[in-house]
């Protein structure tokens, strides 16, 4: 109990140390994926790797915020940027790892769009991400449309990854490393909304506890990579 205690009340620097620990294995899974789509090809991994790229630049966002809290930097501007920063890539990495599910339903297989980050069907998940941090811009304490954003696309994450799960688990095993890591994501939103609607984010277990649990999602999905990749040197 003391050294949860302890971490609570050193949170800003944790966060720091955090934030940069989940940028580095986001870096990690960008280049490793980089490398299995130029041998594949496959739309899906492009997607994939653009989530863990978009997680990576909002988890240093989010270490900046705890050095800026941490050392007492109070200028306005650079805390409603970083925090822009932050939600506006989280929510686009969210969306990014849902489409790597869904491209094959959404795009023609006649597609072949040069950019993955910049494309016509890409550019209605940036207008919704826009949308959404404008509107918690509005409810800076909750965070609610964040929050509702994330568990809707975690849950059908969730029940796609399910069903790619039982059609092909032998041949896949990386499919196993995806589910668990969804269900956990799922379970870490609704925890983080948990602590947002009852204004506990600051100063709760409940944040340690989903810091935990966002740290063991992106462990599972390196470990998953790094089996993948593996296999295919």
């Amino acid at each position: 109990m003391d050294e949860y205690l302890w971490i609570i009340e050193n949170k800003d620097l944790l966060k720091v140390f955090y934030g940069l620990l989940i940028g580095a294995i986001c870096v990690v899974i960008v280049v490793r994926t980089d490398r299995l789509f130029k041998i594949s090809l496959h739309q899906g991994i492009r997607y994939f790797r653009n989530a863990f790229f978009f997680y990576g630049i909002a988890f240093i966002a989010r270490a900046f915020i705890g050095l800026a809290f941490f050392t007492g930097y109070k200028n306005l501007n650079f805390f409603y940027s970083l925090n822009f920063i932050f939600e506006f890539f989280i929510i686009m990495a969210g969306f990014f790892l849902l489409y790597s599910l869904l491209w094959k339903r959404i795009e023609d297989t006649a597609d072949n769009y040069s950019s993955s980050l910049f494309n016509s069907k890409i550019a209605i998940f940036y207008a919704m991400a826009l949308i959404i941090v404008l509107l918690d811009s509005i409810w800076q304490e909750t965070r609610i449309f964040l929050f509702a954003s994330q568990i809707i696309v975690f849950a059908v994450a969730t029940i796609i990854s399910f069903a790619n799960y039982r059609a092909d688990a032998r041949q896949h095993k990386f499919l196993k490393f995806y589910l668990i890591a969804m269900i956990l994501g799922l379970t870490a939103w609704i925890l983080n909304s948990f602590a947002g609607a009852y204004y506990a984010w600051a100063n709760s277990f409940i944040t340690l506890n989903v810091l935990i649990l966002d740290a063991i999602i992106f462990l599972l999905f390196l470990f998953g990579v790094i089996s993948v990749t593996r296999a295919k040197q």
